[in-house]
């Protein structure tokens, strides 16, 4: 596409911001749906049976599969460029969820915790491909940072809806068919959203970012996402230890999740600001955090787990938003759906690796948990490091073939 003049310019950036916040409405009323539900896995598994390593393996396998099949619908929308019905079809196996409140056995919600984890696989490459066209204009981090935090915001008010049903009923039945109201919210945005942008490639300026899977260092930087992903704790133990070692009341559980999504929200807008000026930089936090959710999070103390929950959230915010900002940065339109596939494989990979490993050790002795973390979010700076200097090596080369004749 042409650079455009300047009424055109601010047509497009208008129309892209419109389609940011309506894809963040839409995201907003999903993860309703889908985090009121996550917020309180943990201990709906252990009501119907399962035992903490159950919960730690479901829920990484559930992470695994939402960021695994990702390479593959990424590649799907790089080659269709369909945007809008790989988006569609993904937030429709939100109905999983509703049917919780039928499932009888840890089994049968096991198979529905993991479908509605396939659908968000299905979604995410197709949906993100839309916003990195969207931020092209508005900019990269703060683009994916409002997405992110209106995402968040639904986030909050899902747990919100299980504490209402777990204290005015006591059951998780009725918490789980309330979070099925937001879906006819989900399907309503979205029409709107494609009939303002049938098609959202055309909103991109330029030649829509760097190298396609050129970036410098991309095997450390894959290494850093699988180190520090490895290390990172899932809701669903955290959930589990506050249950288990009854830290607080069942009805208390999702505010700790609700608390960590605010954090998470104020945290996605500081990180996109923030990206736009430093860049990936910012991900040498997560180390930091991941290491005090796994010191604070399974603390005997309310508060002191409270604080770890905070933590986990604050993680969350920032991974997400820099990470889906720095692809669209580095990458050509042609292949960011194969890339963002590939990276959220590896993401979920090692999502599910350390959530097996933690929730089994857990089993043992929450000491070996800090143990591993530690190990972990070491080795992801080491990564981080070498991939910076990687880029260094990369940038002084670029520099000396220019002033070679």
């Amino acid at each position: 596409m042409p650079d455009p003049s300047p009424d055109t310019r601010q047509e497009v950036r208008d129309l892209s911001v419109r389609l940011i916040l309506l894809l963040g409405v839409a995201s907003l009323c999903g993860s309703l749906v889908s985090n009121g539900a996550r917020s309180v896995t943990g201990p709906y598994l252990l009501h119907l049976g399962g035992s903490a390593a159950v919960v730690g393996l479901v829920a990484g396998f559930g992470e695994f599969v939402g960021y695994a099949l990702r390479s593959v619908t990424g590649g799907y929308v790089d080659r269709d460029r369909g945007y809008w019905k790989v988006v569609i079809a993904g937030y429709g196996l939100l109905a999983a969820i509703p049917l919780l409140a039928v499932a009888g056995r840890w089994e049968t919600a096991a198979v529905l915790i993991i479908a509605e984890r396939v659908g968000k696989a299905v979604r995410t490459p197709a949906r993100d491909m839309i916003l990195s066209h969207a931020t092209t204009t508005v900019g990269r981090g703060w683009g994916f940072g409002v997405h992110k935090a209106l995402d968040q915001v639904g986030a909050v008010i899902g747990p919100l809806v299980m504490v209402a049903a777990l204290a005015l009923t006591g059951g998780y039945a009725e918490g789980f068919l309330l979070l099925g109201v937001p879906l006819a919210g989900v399907a309503l945005v979205l029409f709107f959203a494609r009939s303002a942008v049938p098609k959202p490639g055309r909103l991109e300026v330029g030649d829509g970012g760097g190298r396609a899977a050129d970036l410098p260092g991309v095997l450390p930087y894959a290494a850093f996402i699988f180190l520090g992903m490895a290390g990172f704790a899932s809701f669903p133990l955290i959930s589990f230890h506050l249950k288990a070692q009854s830290v607080v009341p069942d009805a208390a559980i999702p505010l700790f999740y609700a608390s960590a999504m605010v954090v998470s929200v104020v945290v996605a807008l500081l990180v996109g600001r923030v990206f736009d000026r430093t860049g990936t930089h910012i991900l040498l936090t997560i180390p930091v955090l991941s290491t005090l959710t796994v010191l604070l999070a399974f603390s005997p103390d309310p508060g002191v787990a409270l604080a770890g929950s905070l933590a986990w959230g604050a993680g969350i915010g920032i991974f997400e938003t820099a990470l889906r900002a720095s692809i669209a940065e580095s990458t050509t339109a042609a292949r960011r759906g194969e890339v963002y596939g590939t990276v959220s494989a590896v993401f979920g990979t090692a999502w599910f690796v350390g959530s097996a490993v933690m929730g089994i050790l857990y089993d043992v002795s929450i000491g070996y948990i800090v143990a591993y973390v530690v190990i972990a979010e070491a080795a992801a700076v080491a990564a981080y490091l070498l991939m910076y200097r990687s880029r260094i090596v990369v940038r002084l080369q670029e520099g000396l073939g220019n002033l070679i004749p």
